[in-house]
């Protein structure tokens, strides 16, 4: 391990504050890209298993213990945008993990105690399995090799400036208050080795996408006969104190759990699958799942349907299984219902339903040893929420399954509302044509592909937020929400559909956006949007709200606060309040407010003192200036700004 030239700590200039529900905010919605940056710079003589446990840790750890102020020459006073690039909570995290990441390769010094980082992470552990991220290519090999030549401090200057896109002398500051003694060397350092920006978001640096495979199965056999032993004598000995005189003890007349039950077995029994007749729909009052026929050319397979049910109860170790948060991956109660058996793309899937959750088994078509199992919660989904659901994923494409009533599919750019949407063609059985998917797109959000469908109902836009089924998109009023397909509706998104990012793989059910005032900029700077997008969840819980500030020429909305399970900007409670500190072409700061329209009144406390009547505040102000709001509604009652 070669040593790095890493100082103590300096002391920071005094720059913004950073409380820990920014900083949390921060690291929870780029904690993907953090660990990449960790496992990057930490050494790769730590091995991949080491690696990938010590960057999860280290991200973990890089929250502060309460408000701290941020070093004010690499941490940011306000958001100048949207996404990580402003966000002072994002910056303090980031410096954070590269520090550790550095003390992390340091080598162990006699006569002194080793710093937390230099150790094994207690959390996060796995037993009996070595993790690793997957394998690239010959190139991304290449990089590894020559980044593991390079110092600390050097690998933490590329890492920073290929993957981060930082320029050389934002680099310089960032590795001066991570402690580096010579920022300069390791800047020359990491000159040295050919920049290849694009390797470096490959799935061989991803510590959050991981292979799974055994430790040293022999030893841990002698350690297993040991174990089992002595956990026979507690289990006997505990059952002898446990059994009354005349019961099974505290399952009370329940069977013993080796006995075989009728219901399990039918659940695995293929012949007693659900099959609903193909025009069951066009009769029915329903609009939700239970109506969906059985489709697909390998819904007569038997042996195909018997592995599917099989995998669903028991998931063997090779099997890849995902689950949407709050959903439960146990084995059916019961006979659940086929929607799809068949052969898509280099796939055998098969799509079932027990009245809770979509579950898609998937094989390959040359055998079985890279299965994969899929849950997903979809309780009470009807109408535009039964619409699709994800049959095959590849290439970075997406195929879905459309309800029997959809009579058209298209493809349109979010980004993009005049340009019109692409014809999808489905297959007889529904199957849609492939069609982009924003869902692992990394980098810079240039597009952003969302799924149309129409019915006799009407016209209906989904986006691929990684899951079996597609988020529902709205506009409007939380009260009266209304298909986002419209043109209005379109160009109201447009600006916003990048936050969609944010709620990837969080079991969204259906996202809002709500214009719920325009704001006339200081300095005759036009009119500004201030939009409510509020994102739902299949659970309950979870629900993602974010504050957006969208000026003319930008193509982008600014986040300006966020929340997490808040009833904000939602039919319980449609009030939001919020504030961004805002620079004119003048060269002038102003701190902005904006509440929903039943906002009497604003008023600022902390570093900014106006008030103002009406639901919109605009003052004069510095730059950096730390202000809180609040606010009074139409019949009296107190809202504070969203956070």
């Amino acid at each position: 391990m070669q040593s790095q030239d890493v100082a103590p700590r300096p002391a920071p200039a005094s720059g913004p504050v950073v409380d820990v529900e920014q900083a949390e905010a921060a690291l929870v919605e780029h904690y993907p890209r953090l660990v990449r940056l960790a496992y990057l710079v930490l050494p790769p003589s730590l091995g991949r298993n080491r690696r990938v446990l010590t960057a999860h840790a280290l991200t973990q750890r890089a929250l502060p213990r309460g408000r701290t102020s941020g070093d004010a020459s690499v941490i940011p006073s306000q958001q100048t945008g949207g996404g990580r690039d402003g966000d002072p909570g994002y910056a303090f995290v980031r410096l954070q993990v590269v520090r550790t990441a550095l003390e992390a390769g340091l080598p162990l010094k006699r006569r002194a105690w080793p710093k937390r980082s230099q150790l094994p992470p207690l959390l996060p552990q796995v037993w009996g399995l070595r993790l690793f991220p997957r394998s690239g290519g010959a190139d991304e090999l290449a990089l590894d090799q020559r980044l593991s030549a390079l110092s600390g401090p050097a690998r933490a200057a590329y890492v920073l400036r290929g993957l981060e896109k930082l320029s050389d002398a934002h680099v310089h500051r960032v590795l001066t208050a991570a402690g580096v003694e010579d920022p300069g060397a390791a800047l020359a350092g990491a000159g040295g080795v050919e920049a290849q920006d694009s390797l470096l978001d490959s799935p061989e640096f991803d510590p959050c996408s991981l292979h799974a495979r055994p430790t040293d199965l022999m030893r841990r056999r002698q350690h297993m006969k040991a174990a089992l032993a002595a956990a026979a004598a507690v289990a006997v000995c505990g059952a002898l104190l446990g059994l009354p005189g005349d019961g099974w003890g505290p399952d009370g007349a329940a069977a013993p759990s080796y006995a075989q039950n009728p219901a399990a077995e039918a659940a695995l029994d293929p012949a007693k699958l659900t099959k609903v007749v193909a025009t069951a729909w066009e009769s029915s009052a329903r609009t939700d799942f239970s109506v969906w026929p059985a489709r697909g050319n390998l819904t007569g397979d038997t042996a195909l349907l018997r592995r599917a049910l099989a995998v669903w109860a028991r998931p063997g170790e090779s099997v890849a299984v995902s689950a949407t948060p709050g959903t439960p991956s146990g084995a059916p109660a019961g006979p659940p219902q086929l929607l799809y058996a068949g052969d898509v793309d280099q796939a055998r899937v098969v799509l079932l339903y027990d009245g809770l959750r979509i579950v898609r088994y998937a094989e390959p078509k040359d055998g079985t040893n890279a299965a994969a199992l899929d849950f997903a919660r979809v309780d009470g989904a009807t109408g535009s929420e039964a619409q699709a659901v994800v049959v095959d994923r590849t290439d970075g494409n997406v195929r879905y399954l459309t309800a029997p009533w959809v009579s058209k599919a298209a493809e349109r750019d979010l980004l993009k509302p005049s340009s019109g949407a692409m014809d999808l063609p489905l297959s007889a059985d529904g199957v849609t044509s492939p069609l982009a998917s924003p869902a692992q797109k990394t980098g810079a959000c240039t597009s952003w592909n969302v799924l149309q469908l129409k019915d006799d109902r009407g016209t209906r836009l989904m986006s691929d937020l990684g899951e079996l089924t597609p988020a529902h998109l709205t506009a409007g009023r939380p009260s009266s929400p209304h298909e986002a397909s419209g043109a209005e509706a379109l160009r109201g998104w447009a600006p916003f559909a990048c936050s969609l990012a944010s709620v990837r793989s969080q079991g969204v059910r259906s996202v809002n956006a709500w214009q719920y005032t325009q704001q006339s900029l200081p300095d005759a700077s036009g009119s500004a949007e201030w939009v409510c997008t509020r994102a739902d969840t299949w659970r309950g819980g979870g629900t993602r709200v974010l504050a957006q500030f969208h000026t003319p020429g930008s193509p982008y909305g600014a986040v300006a606060a966020k929340a997490e399970n808040s009833p904000a900007c939602g039919s319980r409670d449609p009030h939001v309040l919020a504030g961004v500190l805002w620079k004119s072409a003048g060269g002038s700061w102003y701190l902005l407010a904006a509440g929903s329209q039943d906002t009497e009144s604003i008023r600022t406390t902390g570093g900014a003192h106006a008030a103002s009547q009406g639901n919109l505040l605009a003052v004069r102000t510095k730059q950096g200036v730390q202000a809180g709001l609040k606010g009074t509604l139409s019949d009296g009652s107190s809202i504070g700004a969203l956070r």
